[in-house]
């Protein structure tokens, strides 16, 4: 059933036959559609109209990112370019540091704790290095010539396979512990070809690592230990194949003329179950402890422990996953068009399926998820924070 309602403008004229001013007209076509859309997703409260909170003018060609309680802002135009940070809580106020930047083609950013990791791309979008700087000043402490990712209390280096079209999808040469304070090599495991690398989070410093002929290896991101290994069949590895939720692993594999997802438990890697998916783009994802699906008939959510099917959501193949950093403890947020195709609808996607939670305006775009809030363009010079708290 789907959360798209078409209203229509023609109500019927009120007792005395005079329009209605336009802002009464549509504020209640506005609270028609979301107790509609609240009856529609089993009785939610009634979506929220978020407060946004205004943040930076956007240099011309800027690059916004988030990171932790970080709304960072890549300005390519000075020479060299600029990378300022504001408080993601409060984005109208000043900066609290701005720092120069070595030129690239872009940029990427990840918190780890005190630490700052910001890798640089080149023009096929491969990491060439990463920064780690002061998430407190902004001045640079260390540097690799590789892409370092976080992992619990580590941090792991890797050099990304080259490609135009999917760059990180698959590292080679050799995964590197780093110790974080540093930037120190703390041990080192080579590649005997490619393979794909998964930092679990919620752990103290696992990192997945999946080899080309299936062998599936658990290490501590600490001393590059094994916690665990097994052979996995063959599928098209990547950053959400396979998926790690708790001390289960999902993975989407060819089966017979169709395609299945079979769970196994961690550290063991032994199968526990095994469950039919619609050929076809599927995209996995956790959510509150179970793994949910999209694909071109909707979304929907499996238990990781036993495969069974949570809920189904077939109106939520027209909504679309909102990107940024996100632990799997919290829902996945959407959104989606409303009917008047202007306004935006806000939605969470966890353990009890989706319940639209608000309302944003007309003209927003480019929305990311930070830290507790959306930032968004709104058409103008600036990006603009919806809390996401206050829904």
């Amino acid at each position: 059933m789907s959360v798209l309602i078409e209203l229509d403008d023609d109500r019927g004229a009120p007792p005395d036959d005079r329009p209605p001013p336009p802002e009464v007209s549509r504020r209640w076509r506005v609270a028609l559609l979301l107790m509609v859309c609240g009856l529609l997703l089993g009785g939610a409260a009634e979506p929220a109209h978020l407060t946004p909170r205004v943040g930076p003018a956007l240099p011309a060609g800027a690059t916004v990112l988030g990171s932790g309680p970080l709304l960072l802002v890549v300005d390519p135009g000075t020479n060299p370019p600029t990378l300022s940070a504001y408080d993601a809580a409060a984005p109208h106020r000043p900066a609290r540091w701005q720092v120069t930047m070595p030129p690239a083609s872009g940029w990427s950013a990840e918190a780890a704790g005190d630490l700052l990791l910001v890798a640089e791309r080149d023009q096929v979008r491969g990491a060439r290095v990463t920064t780690a700087r002061s998430m407190r000043t902004g001045q640079p402490l260390w540097q690799r010539p590789e892409r370092v990712y976080a992992a619990g209390d580590a941090a792991v280096a890797v050099s990304e396979v080259r490609s135009a079209s999917d760059p990180g999808r698959r590292v080679e040469g050799t995964v590197h512990g780093v110790e974080p304070a540093t930037g120190a090599t703390r041990w080192s495991v080579p590649l005997p070809s490619t393979a794909v690398l998964r930092v679990l989070p919620g752990t103290p410093g696992r990192v997945l690592l999946v080899q080309d002929d299936g062998l599936a290896r658990l290490l501590d991101a600490r001393d590059g230990t094994d916690r665990g290994r097994g052979w996995l069949p063959p599928a098209d590895y990547g950053p959400d194949n396979p998926q790690v939720v708790g001390g289960n692993l999902v993975l989407r594999h060819p089966s017979g003329s169709g395609a299945a997802l079979t769970g196994y438990d961690l550290p063991g890697l032994a199968p526990r179950w095994q469950t039919p998916v619609e050929p076809g783009e599927l995209t996995l994802r956790p959510c509150q402890g179970l793994i949910c699906g999209h694909d071109e008939r909707g979304r929907w959510a499996i238990d990781v422990g036993t495969g069974t099917r949570a809920w189904t959501w077939p109106a939520g193949a027209r909504w679309h996953t909102v990107a940024g950093a996100r632990v799997a403890t919290e829902p996945l947020l959407l959104l989606g068009m409303a009917s008047d195709g202007k306004r935006t609808l806000v939605a969470t996607v966890g353990r009890d399926g989706p319940r639209v939670t608000a309302v944003l305006p007309a003209g927003l775009t480019d929305c990311r998820r930070v830290a507790a809030g959306l930032i968004c363009r709104d058409g103008t010079a600036r990006v603009t924070v919806w809390p996401l708290d206050a829904s």
